[in-house]
């Protein structure tokens, strides 16, 4: 089990976050965690404390400063008043410095709406040291991208209504375009198709939990970190 812990943003203003730690937590790469429009529940936590499990020490800011929902319009509501450059560049980069402290190389990643912002971050924070994102993209203005300078993987369903295919389509020759490293993997399934909890007629009817699918993109994210931060 993780605890709530502060930490420091790069302005001085103070964030809470979850942090998950490896058993063996010396010499262990660090990862920022992102939660989905939904904020931080239990089921990030969860997979905060899965990368734990596999080795790194994780941190999750609480982008929504200790709000979480299960309902869809108040997510979206949530979302919409997130400011996504404060999010990146403070909450996210704060979070990467407290973990820099400790760790030599610290990764992010994020889901949904974590995942656009995982995107932001690999342009925008300079210590991090790779990224992968989960079916999420931010729109592609906001995307440098001859500002990425790491390695970046990605998680996409082919049936992803909440952010379709053709979007990735032009993300990916954006970045081709600047010679950005980066491998990105799709998927025959619907959003959020690794949240465990997207499952049973509750569920937005774009969300669908596909376990195959989630399992294999588990494998190439650990895959992919352990190449890239350790």
């Amino acid at each position: 089990m993780g605890t709530m812990i502060d930490f420091q943003r790069p302005d001085g203003q103070t964030v809470r976050g979850y942090l998950a730690e490896p058993a063996v937590a010396a010499g262990a790469p660090g990862l920022v965690v992102l939660q989905e429009w939904w904020g931080l529940n239990d089921q990030i936590r969860k997979v905060a404390e899965r990368f734990a499990a596999a080795g790194y020490v994780a941190l999750v800011p609480d982008l929504y400063r200790g709000k979480s929902t299960l309902e869809a319009e108040e997510a979206k509501h949530l979302m919409t008043n997130l400011n996504f450059g404060d999010a990146a560049g403070q909450d996210v980069r704060g979070a990467v410095r407290t973990l820099k402290t400790r760790c030599a190389k610290v990764g992010v990643t994020g889901f949904c709406m974590g995942g656009a912002l995982t995107l932001l971050v690999i342009v925008n924070v300079p210590e991090a040291d790779a990224g992968v994102t989960w079916y999420g993209f931010p729109p592609l203005e906001y995307i440098d991208a001859s500002a990425v300078k790491v390695p970046l993987s990605g998680h996409f369903g082919l049936d992803d209504q909440s952010f379709p295919i053709i979007g990735l389509d032009k993300l990916e020759a954006k970045l081709r375009a600047a010679n950005v490293p980066f491998e990105f993997h799709r998927y025959q399934a619907k959003h959020a198709f690794a949240n465990e909890t997207q499952v049973g007629p509750d569920k937005p009817p774009t969300n669908e939990y596909e376990p195959e699918a989630a399992a294999l993109a588990w494998s190439r994210t650990l895959e992919f970190f352990g190449k890239h931060l350790r």
